[in-house]
């Protein structure tokens, strides 16, 4: 049995960089009502700083658009939607992480697209009239919402464009062409204006050596560099509904985020922000394992360990209202979200909002626990016990330590397990219905809650010992405070009095 001491005399702060973004599925979800209803609930619960997607320049939203004014067409900007879209993101505490793409396909060079929605992957045929959307679209924002507000906000060149299917050709010199073009458009507005890139997947890290050594050698501008990091291996069974994949283990992207830190380190700006604009398990939007326990007890390391690496982590993404491969078929489809369909809460919800619960202070973390402080030197945890065989159903078990000020402390815990805060259990119990009834969705909804316990704990000398036992998968957060009794002020108090009790 593991023991762990832990002393209050550790003083190191908890970066909590996991929250500082969230994923989102194409900007033009925004304006339906279940996407505005799960990201208030999020907000609510977790409360993310930014909020990061694609399609900022899709048709559904239609900022660029090409008029015919006596035979001649010219450019015209609309920002109907993207005020909406960026007014319901603000008013919920959350500001835009920039994605600057696809390409309008009336700018368009070529035809390739990319998801059900049909993206734009490819170069603009008239770089002035992209350096024109690019200049209106930044000068609107300022406009609308002021340059002090737009100076917090980061803008991001495209999309993955290592990627075939996200850059026409993976073209790397084609997309350092758009970025400088990009960048100098942006700081024309105002110098101190964020932008960056290259916003690539890994497998082809040495685009961000090449990329920062374009932007040195071209003296283009550069704040910040983006990466994304998944740790699923490529598909080992595909269905019409259903990717299948197995994932490396949790170090592997830890592994990721330290050598691309180092990659950084070693260019002409060793110092410049490294954000994951996007990280998950796998990088399927329909593969089950998204919402499961075991993907929130996997990504616990990673919440606890990553942002000691890196400026920000963005999950992808908060809610299954997604469309890349479709719209979903059923309400769990392997979707991305932290949250189904019908605002089912899964799993790794809990994980994000057992974090969103810890203290400011760091006392001790290792590859299953993170014991943090409270400034009213309250202890909260959150520990994850991850089970990789189908077969072993092993609980973990844990002895703590913790010294207190007062002879009594209060218990608080919840956890998520294989039995508990489980909807897609209960959904396949039901026989995995595709559009489930009002009643089987009252159900679904009523089994996505933590189970809590609690209990009054006596210590020992001002130290308590806590067993804490973990089943499979399972995730728990903690809370430790000490009690100050005032049973003594209720004057005749007499429990035995109770019929039955």
């Amino acid at each position: 049995m593991e023991k762990i001491i832990v002393s209050r005399e550790n003083d190191i702060p908890f970066n909590k960089h996991w929250k500082k973004c969230i994923g989102t599925g194409r900007l033009g979800l925004a304006l339906q009502k279940e996407y505005v209803d799960h990201l208030e609930r999020l907000q609510q619960d977790i409360a993310f700083d930014y909020i990061r997607g694609h399609g900022l320049f899709h048709e559904d939203i239609g900022i660029y658009k090409e008029i015919d004014v006596d035979g001649t067409l010219t450019s015209f900007y609309n920002f109907t939607y993207i005020d909406r879209i960026f007014d319901t993101f603000l008013q919920n505490n959350l500001r835009p992480f920039v994605e600057l793409g696809f390409m309008p396909k009336k700018l368009a060079s070529g035809t390739q697209t990319i998801f059900y929605w049909e993206g734009n992957v490819t170069p603009p045929a008239d770089e002035k009239k992209w350096e024109e959307l690019i200049y209106h679209t930044v000068a609107h924002f300022v406009e609308r919402y002021g340059i002090e507000e737009v100076l917090q906000w980061p803008f991001e060149v495209w999309n993955e464009p290592n990627l075939t299917n996200f850059w026409e050709n993976a073209d790397k010199q084609a997309y350092f062409q758009l970025y400088k073009i990009t960048a100098k458009t942006i700081k024309s507005i105002h110098p101190d204006l964020n932008v960056g890139g290259p916003a690539i997947c890994g497998g082809t890290d040495e685009w961000i050596t090449d990329f920062l050594h374009f932007c040195h050698k071209e003296q283009v501008p550069v704040d910040f560099i983006s990466r994304h990091a998944y740790t699923s291996m490529p598909p080992k069974k595909k269905t019409p509904d259903y990717y299948y994949q197995d994932l490396a283990d949790p170090n592997d992207m830890l592994t990721q985020l330290t050598s691309v830190k180092k990659l950084i380190h070693d260019t002409p700006y060793p110092e410049l922000p490294f954000h994951i604009t996007e990280y998950n398990t796998s990088y399927s939007p329909i593969n089950p394992i998204h919402d499961t326990n075991y993907n929130a007890a996997y990504l616990g390391k990673i919440l606890s360990h990553a942002g000691d690496i890196v400026s920000s982590f963005s999950y992808w993404t908060f809610s299954d209202v997604f469309e890349e491969f479709d719209i979903p078929r059923a309400p769990f489809h392997g979707g991305f979200g932290l949250m189904a369909l019908h605002a089912i809460r899964k799993p790794t919800y809990h994980l994000f909002s057992f974090f969103n619960k810890l203290g400011d202070t760091c006392l001790y973390k290792d590859d299953t626990m993170i014991v943090t402080k409270h400034r009213d030197n309250t202890i909260s945890i959150v520990a994850w016990n991850l089970i990789h065989d189908k077969g072993d159903n092993h609980d973990k078990t844990i002895t703590l330590s913790i010294p207190f000020s007062s002879d009594d402390v209060f218990l608080y815990r919840e956890m998520t397990n294989e039995h508990h805060a489980n909807p897609w259990r209960v959904w396949q119990q039901m026989g995995r219905p595709r559009f489930p009834s009002k009643d089987q969705i009252t159900i679904l909804k009523s089994c996505d809650a933590p189970f809590i316990q609690t209990d009054r704990l006596r210590t020992e000398n001002k130290l308590l010992t806590y067993q804490l036992t973990m089943a499979k998968n399972e995730v728990t957060l903690l809370h430790f405070s000490d009690i100050i009794d005032e049973t003594h002020t209720y004057i005749g108090l007499d429990d035995s009095l109770l019929t039955s009790y």
